[in-house]
């Protein structure tokens, strides 16, 4: 049996854009050529696609890291960096991919073949060709490829289903699903002979959905006992919940205080108890079946919530169940995708922080870092442009409202330079 992994983490990058090129039109016969640096190519995204094909994500525990390409160099004539190949990433459907540092939700792939871009690649860099003006007809010096931090990402499985069984240990689910549907989950007479979900197709009167028998809860799942939260993610795609019983109580157990004690753990959890949910009572064949079921009905009489007396094992009671939920589920409204935000916000090149440590005053920030890779300290043109492009930014006004007067020192990652107005 595959081994059925439902959360990992992976680490994933798209590729840095292409260093502009910095090259002088050479030909015969002409002997100062004008600057014809071709641009860097953009880098590779990251993309994930919602497979129909893969069921767990047992594939990512043998690889952890994803690299898209990065975009090629430019090069002499005006010739444009190839652009980098994307990284095509697949995983199941109904996988959630989040942020691992801020938690916040990324991607929900939700509809099956989906393609959905994670993390855009890099712009490749300018070529010294665009830096030509009529008084710099010569720049020496060109753009590099912007570079992509890498995002540390958890990838979580959550079953999609229409219907999902829940119940303690033990009660029948299993059994159950293989009644209702062509699945064949294992069943024995222990507890957490389920470990992860079983989804088999209900078919009745030409209409269909899908059934999901998730693995047994336990007192104190909402906190992470037992299967805990491996157990509730798989029921938050689910439109409605059955709630099995076994209301013979053959295991010397109340199946009234079980059902307080499951639908008090799922209000802790999330919004499930809101969920639209209805009781099969199970077991029905054995002795002291219909004494409970009366305590039963008593107890739920002004909740709304409806009673099905079954038997898995005889198989009584099964199609009044499977058109109550058909009936439920038409009058439901589909279920909604989990709220996506943005994987990385979109941050000008020029915001800059400035903070002053022991008299030096340091600027900060990827659009700064960007620039005094773009310097050729060497040029006098290119010298000129840095200086200029601070000003543009409102850096040099930063600088002098922090205190910065002619001859400070500047630091920017690991140079240092002289502050001159």
């Amino acid at each position: 049996m595959a081994l059925f992994v439902d959360k990992v983490k992976i680490r994933c990058k798209a590729g840095d854009g292409g260093n502009g090129c910095v090259s002088f039109h050479r030909e015969k016969y002409v002997q100062a050529g004008g600057p014809d640096g071709g641009d860097g190519g953009r880098g590779g995204d990251i993309i994930f696609v919602a497979s129909e094909r893969m069921h767990t994500l047992m594939d990512f525990r043998y690889k952890r890291n994803y690299v898209a390409a990065n975009g090629e160099d430019g090069s002499a004539n005006r010739c444009k960096g190839k652009n980098g190949d994307p990284l095509i990433i697949e995983a199941p459907v109904g996988t959630v991919v989040r942020d691992q540092n801020s938690g916040r939700i990324l991607l929900d792939l939700y509809t099956p073949n989906e393609k959905r871009v994670l993390q855009k690649g890099g712009q490749g860099g300018f070529g010294n060709m665009h830096f030509a003006t009529p008084t710099r007809q010569a720049p020496s010096f060109a753009k590099p490829g912007k570079r992509v931090e890498p995002l540390d990402l958890e990838l979580e499985l959550k079953s999609i289903a229409d219907v999902g069984l829940i119940g303690f240990p033990n009660v029948g689910k299993s059994t159950i699903l293989s009644v209702v549907t062509s699945a064949r989950p294992k069943i024995a007479n222990y507890h957490f002979t389920t470990l992860t979900p079983n989804l088999g197709i209900v078919s009745q009167d030409g209409d269909s959905f899908v059934l999901a028998d998730i693995p047994g809860l336990v007192e104190g799942a909402a906190e992470g006992i037992g299967l805990g939260h491996d157990f509730l993610r798989h029921v938050e795609r689910t439109r409605m919940l059955v709630h099995v019983l076994d209301i013979s109580g053959s295991e010397a157990r109340d199946p009234l205080a079980d059902f307080d004690i499951i639908t008090g753990e799922l209000s802790q959890y999330g919004n499930l108890q809101t969920r639209p949910v209805i009781v099969a009572a199970n077991k029905m064949d054995l002795p002291s079946s219909s004494e409970n079921l009366n305590r039963l009905k008593e107890k739920l009489r002004d909740t709304g919530i409806d009673i099905f007396p079954v038997s898995a094992a005889t198989g009584q009671g099964f199609d009044q169940l499977l058109r109550a939920i058909r009936r439920m589920l038409s009058q439901l409204p589909p279920p909604e995708p989990f709220e996506e935000e943005l994987p990385f916000e979109e941050v000008s090149d020029e915001r800059v922080t400035v903070t002053v440590e022991n008299g030096v005053f340091i600027l900060a920030g990827s659009g700064i870092s960007q620039l005094l890779r773009s310097v050729n300290f060497s040029n006098e043109d290119s010298l000129n442009w840095f200086h200029r492009t601070l000003r543009r930014w409102g850096v040099i006004d930063m600088l002098r409202e922090h205190g910065a007067k002619e001859g400070s020192t500047v630091r920017i990652d690991d140079m240092e330079f002289d502050f001159t107005e």
